[in-house]
């Protein structure tokens, strides 16, 4: 049976490194009022002339020269992002253009934080189809754009940064399954303000900021992976012992925890980098799973849990063996 395997990693961040205590400088926190509720440490922000593709153009070429292709050799480019380079054309075909690939389907993917994870299991069903044979996924953010640097709550929380992999048709098992949900009840939970049909291309003063209730985010989204985790394992036969590495969504180390906890790993079986990237949105999970591939923990054969929540909200997981 044809599968779908992730052939090479690849990821990228901006230079410019922001710590707590720098913007400790500008709003009323500190950095232990920021490393004892997120365990964010810093955070890495654009430069100004720096977009959402330009960031994503590094992630991909890096992720190209590990799985040993060649951009023609891709067919399907897939960028999950929510501060995309224009409202249209799509960052995946800007990418597309700076790759030099030029026909073959290109898209984005808007699932805020679990962008990636959709992206991926899209990927795996063109793949599984016959529709495509290599696909370039990338998540890819410039979080600092939409963040209201004035507001404490939520300018600690985020960063910029992309992800990518490459994944290709292999005889090997590579994703096992992908588990994809949402519920647009809870969209003022998390969101960020106005946009074009509401108020038009030019947004009022105080729009396009992202604005949240931690605390009951919080609550829902602990509730909504433990129930997550619960629904992947069961899919696929498995045990909690079965699962070598997970690979969450870097929003919150408490979070991350209480994943870990669910699934009987230890903290040395998790790739957390939360505390170096903060949260990079979509771009998240490819970050911390470049770090685990890169770093040697990650290897071949490994049974890998990604695992995501995020404004929508949107939830999902994506099971592989790496």
């Amino acid at each position: 049976m044809t599968s779908a395997r992730i052939l090479g990693t690849g990821s990228f961040l901006p230079e410019r490194v922001v710590s707590n205590a720098e913007l400790a400088l500008t709003v009323d926190t500190s950095d232990e009022w920021i490393v004892s509720r997120t365990g964010i440490r810093e955070r890495r922000i654009a430069a100004a002339h720096e977009t959402t593709c330009d960031l994503a153009e590094q992630a991909a070429r890096q992720a190209l020269d590990a799985a040993g292709c060649l951009a023609s050799d891709i067919d399907l480019v897939i960028v999950a992002t929510t501060t995309p380079d224009r409202i249209f054309p799509g960052t995946a075909c800007l990418l597309q253009e700076r790759l030099g690939i030029h026909g073959p389907a290109a898209f984005d993917i808007q699932a805020v934080c679990t962008g990636f994870v959709y992206a991926l299991g899209i990927a795996e069903k063109f793949i599984h189809t016959g529709s495509a044979k290599r696909a370039l996924v990338v998540g890819a953010e410039t979080m600092s754009r939409i963040v209201d640097w004035k507001d404490r709550s939520t300018c600690v929380l985020f960063g910029d940064g992309a992800g990518a992999v490459v994944v290709g048709v292999s005889d090997e098992p590579g994703i096992l399954s992908s588990h994809l949900h949402a519920d647009g009840a809870y969209k003022e939970l998390l969101t960020a303000t106005g946009g074009v049909s509401s108020r038009g291309t030019g947004l009022h003063a105080g729009d396009g900021h992202i604005t949240m209730r931690g605390n009951e985010v919080f609550r829902v989204a602990v509730t909504t992976l433990d129930a997550l985790v619960s629904e992947t394992l069961a899919a696929n036969n498995l045990k909690q012992s079965d699962i070598r590495w997970l690979v969450p969504h870097q929003a919150n180390i408490r979070i991350i925890a209480a994943t870990a906890k669910r699934l009987g790993l230890s903290m040395d079986q998790v790739i957390v980098t939360v505390d170096r990237h903060g949260n990079t949105s979509a771009a998240s999970i490819p970050l911390a799973f470049d770090t685990g591939v890169r770093d040697g923990r990650i290897q071949r054969g490994d049974v890998v849990l990604m695992e995501a929540f995020g404004g929508g909200f949107t939830w999902g997981s994506v099971l592989l063996r790496y």
